[in-house]
């Protein structure tokens, strides 16, 4: 079984490489609006990312912790509305501002950080299970 802390060091690090990459597509490349979008779209989802690791971590020491049963539950304990009201935020801001920043661009930045976590999936059930067997 894969650790929780395996799996978000390795998120961050294609994360990092991603972001490296539309940083360079930005500075020269002439669709720097796109690039712009797509670095502001993963910069969100990488805080969005390290707040969810972060909360997990608590969530996880609280049930440890608990001898009881019934552990108490919220849709804030893994941080839903501060991440929702912080893209929603960044939204505005590229709404706000066209000419500088491309709003689909921004939107498939967001989307980057999910598709890493379903490529990543991909990888540890078909190459990385194949290989223990």
């Amino acid at each position: 079984m894969v650790d929780i802390h395996e799996l978000i060091i390795r998120h961050k690090k294609y994360t990092y490489y991603l972001l490296a990459l539309f940083v360079l597509g930005w500075g020269f490349t002439p669709y720097q609006r796109v690039f712009l979008g797509l670095v502001i779209g993963i910069c969100v989802c990488f805080v969005s990312l390290s707040l969810v690791a972060k909360r997990t971590d608590k969530l996880m020491e609280r049930v440890l912790k608990t001898k009881e049963t019934k552990i108490r539950y919220k849709a804030t304990a893994v941080s839903t509305y501060s991440r929702l009201a912080a893209t929603g935020l960044v939204i505005l801001f590229a709404v706000q501002y066209p000419h500088y920043i491309e709003v689909w661009g921004f939107a498939l930045g967001l989307m980057t950080g999910y598709l890493v976590m379903i490529i990543d999936y991909i990888y540890l059930q078909y190459i990385k299970g194949r290989e223990e067997r």
